[in-house]
């Protein structure tokens, strides 16, 4: 069998192949990033000078200050900027930074001075400062490339724009984690803050309105008591067993409020004697698993106990548990610390409940709050603290 090849046809015209860009989009982005670098670092350049001179001129009078700190705040807006047309023009992968570590209600104050230590904002006003001469000398490159070195521009303008990049990530661009790291650690300093206030106040509301009110009656029933003494001692008997009574109260009042403190049988004898006299003022049914050899730090001591005091006051309180119970154990470098009950569940600390500020306590001391509590039940909390070894003596010798 013979095949045949037919001959084109002169006629036909030669079918060529599609045109194509001798420029890919890429490299037009990065010509785009190049080419409008320049007119807005010049604007970010002298927002900066004119922030810094007028700041610094002022600095001497009681505006210099705030208007220093809304320029780091206006120069955080521009690096955001910055980092978006890195991101969409250069393709640069770049986290945006923390947010500034004020708590909501903190004060002007609190803001002022988070703010003038703002690194965020120092460093983007140092990045267009540093690169104003740099985008410079790209627009112009840039600019005579389109007109000049065409075939050279591909490689030209990808060399150029790596540059920019790097300028991004060494100024603009989270330090490591650090960064993030430092903004956690002013936020939890803060949040401890919050609460050792909250507890003084507690602990003057206490003084105030229990023991102090008992002793202040106290002292007026012996005074009266001394005066009958001589007319109606009868009556001055009385008033002494009363005044003997109050006594009672008040010094009963002073022992539970010396335990909300620091309890004594943690300080004498550890985690586990403490979680089982805990258990023992609970209203539902608790069984105790301590497995500890030594014992961790005080710190950790005592926010180990007074979690474990919340969770058993919420079983009590909220669970309409039959039983429960609690477990303390070390793992590895870790304190851990269970609470099961069985009761109807639906615990969750996403509700502004004492869970969420109990996640943020241990948070603080880099621990943990988990918390497993299906509707129905049961429920289970499991907190994690660091060890820490325990300074000076261990439990052995503190016996």
């Amino acid at each position: 069998m013979t095949s045949t090849v037919a001959a084109p046809d002169a006629r036909e015209p030669e079918r060529l192949p599609p045109p194509r860009s001798a420029l890919g989009a890429q490299t037009w982005r990065e010509i785009g990033y190049l080419l409008s670098s320049f007119p807005l670092d010049v604007v970010a350049f002298v927002y900066v000078l004119a922030w810094i001179y007028s700041g610094v001129l002022l600095s001497i009078t009681v505006v210099g200050l705030p208007i220093l700190a809304l320029g780091l705040v206006g120069c955080r807006r521009l690096g955001a900027w910055e980092r978006s047309r890195a991101r969409s023009l250069l393709r640069l992968r770049i986290d945006e930074p923390s947010r500034l570590p004020v708590r909501r209600g903190a004060g002007f104050f609190a803001w002022l001075w988070s703010s003038l230590r703002d690194p965020v904002g120092w460093r983007t006003a140092l990045f267009f400062v540093v690169r104003l001469p740099w985008t410079l000398v790209a627009f112009v490159v840039t600019l005579a490339g389109l007109f000049v070195v065409w075939p050279l521009l591909p490689w030209l303008v990808r060399w150029i724009s790596h540059v920019d990049r790097a300028l991004v990530r060494a100024l603009l661009s989270p330090s490591d984690a650090l960064e993030r790291r430092i903004a956690e650690l002013e936020s939890d300093r803060m949040t401890v803050t919050d609460t050792a206030s909250a507890d003084l106040r507690r602990i003057e509301r206490d003084l105030h309105d229990g023991a102090q009110a008992r002793l202040v009656a106290l002292a007026m029933d012996l005074g009266l008591a001394k005066e009958k003494l001589t007319e109606d001692p009868e009556a001055a008997a009385r008033m002494v067993d009363e005044a003997h009574g109050e006594v009672k109260l008040a010094l009963q009042e002073l022992r539970d409020l010396a335990r909300g403190i620091h309890p004594a049988v943690l300080t004498d004898r550890g985690l586990g004697p403490a979680l089982s006299s805990l258990a023992g003022r609970c209203t539902v049914p608790v069984t105790v698993t301590a497995d500890l050899a030594e014992r961790p730090a005080p710190a950790i001591e005592g926010i180990a106990y007074f979690t474990a005091s919340e969770l058993l006051q919420n079983v009590s309180k909220h669970s309409g548990a039959r039983q429960a119970s609690a477990e303390i154990w070390r793992s590895q470098d870790r304190l851990m610390l269970q609470v099961t009950d069985d009761g109807h569940g639906g615990a969750d600390p996403a509700t502004g409940s004492g869970l969420s500020g109990l996640a943020e306590r241990l948070a603080a001391v880099d621990g943990l709050l988990a918390v497993h509590s299906p509707e129905g039940g049961p429920t289970t909390i499991t907190a994690e603290l660091p060890w820490r070894e325990r300074t000076g003596t261990r439990e052995g010798s503190r016996r």
